[in-house]
């Protein structure tokens, strides 16, 4: 462990211009989410490139039925965690539920994440009325992620947690939303739970890289939930999407080393972890 983390150390920090010449070189990004320092170095060590401080914690962390009650000053607080135990990989900290409705209180709560919490970038769900908030935030310089797809900040809207983009219309109200939210200055784009051929079709549209979850193998690159990819029982159902990388890797050292191998590979994910 410790010459992984004198590897990790040796290597340039992830940045956002570095995103996109990832996707132009087509090397895959691969990304995690994590809420704590001891957590934070030991992806840093695996090779993760990309670090989501999620408000998933408030599912896997906090055993709340949904990600709607998490607050800022928890994704705060677990950022400033996770910031502290690495150095390397490119911290994105989640926009709670309604932290971004207008484009001031987006400026405020981002502000804090990178201030108080030491984040890189910020992400935020939808398009729509929400493109003023991205692209107010771009305009003063805050890196944001947009999300795509199964959002679940609208799951009571939504009904639960569904695949989005299956309908040829949905399908292309997804696309118009990806090209939207890349023209508001988005610099990355999460894709979840959309139908795999979707998913590289927006991907091959877009300048930005796209992260896919549940999106298919034509992402620019992978996310999965720390505690699923471990297998950890978090009290929710486990999606299709996810493999435990714990059973084959034997520790936790060796399942975040395994997931970034199959990531960069491109063994993972495979058609069957994705959708029609």
């Amino acid at each position: 462990m410790y010459a992984d983390n004198a590897k990790a150390a040796a290597r340039a920090p992830l940045t956002v211009p570095r995103l996109r010449q990832m996707k132009a070189d087509r090397e895959r990004i691969a990304a995690l989410t994590a809420y704590d320092a001891s957590f934070a170095r030991a992806l840093e060590a695996a090779g993760v490139d990309l670090v989501l401080v999620g408000d998933s914690l408030g599912m896997v962390v906090q055993g709340k039925a949904s990600t709607i009650p998490v607050t800022v000053d928890e994704i705060v607080y677990h950022t400033a965690c996770v910031a502290a135990g690495m150095q390397t990989p490119l911290l994105v900290a989640d926009m709670p539920f309604q932290s971004y409705a207008t484009p001031d209180r987006a400026l405020d709560a981002a502000a804090r994440m990178l201030a108080e919490g030491g984040a890189s970038m910020v992400k935020l769900e939808g398009a729509g009325a929400l493109l003023d908030s991205i692209r107010f935030l771009s305009e003063r310089d805050i890196p944001v992620c947009a999300h795509l797809g199964l959002t679940p900040q609208s799951v009571l809207r939504l009904g639960g947690y569904k695949v989005q983009g299956r309908e040829a219309a949905a399908a292309e109200r997804l696309r118009a939303d990806a090209r939207a939210v890349q023209d508001a200055g988005a610099d990355l784009l999460v894709l979840e739970c959309v139908p795999s051929a979707l998913a590289a079709q927006v991907t091959d549209e877009l300048a930005i890289p796209t992260i896919g979850i549940g999106a298919g193998p034509g992402c620019d690159g992978q996310i999965l939930v720390l505690h699923d990819m471990l297998g950890i029982n978090s009290g929710h159902r486990r999606p299709r999407f996810v493999r435990d990388f714990l059973a084959d890797g034997g520790s936790i050292a060796g399942a975040l080393e395994a997931y970034v191998r199959a990531v960069k590979s491109g063994e993972f994910p495979t058609a069957e972890h994705g959708y029609q």
